[in-house]
């Protein structure tokens, strides 16, 4: 195995753009190519690549493939400079827990995606 892509369904892939593009991702690939009605769309941010995609472009292939909003998934997101992400985004996200050292030794931070799901940066940072 080499990497590991989500691709993510949500209901608004326009807005979702606009939210991770607050995270420092950037449009990759996109299904129209112009907006706005994407159906889906890759984004990335350095060696992180998330994709998002509608309900409805897959319902009928893979109808295996449902939910509601949010759910049980948290994105585990590893990077540097931890501190000055967060106080460059945390007024512009919803924070869900604040920076705090673990037990384990990272420095981490939950935030909520518009789309419900909760997306956690670390960073191991120097003692």
């Amino acid at each position: 195995m080499e990497s590991l892509s989500p691709n993510i369904f949500v209901a608004d892939i326009t807005k979702t753009i606009e939210f991770y593009k607050i995270l420092g991702f950037e449009v990759a690939m996109s299904v129209p190519e112009e907006g706005p009605d994407f159906v889906w769309v890759m984004m990335v941010k350095g060696s992180v690549t998330m994709m998002f995609q509608t309900m409805e472009s897959l319902g009928e292939e893979l109808p295996e493939i449902n939910r509601s909003n949010g759910g049980s998934l948290l994105l585990y997101i590893k990077l540097s400079g931890i501190r000055a992400f967060f106080e460059d985004i945390k007024e512009k996200v919803t924070v869900l827990k604040g920076l705090e050292k673990t037990f384990y030794g990272a420095t981490e931070f939950s935030v909520l995606d518009n789309n419900g799901y909760v997306l956690t940066f670390a960073e191991d940072e120097a003692e």
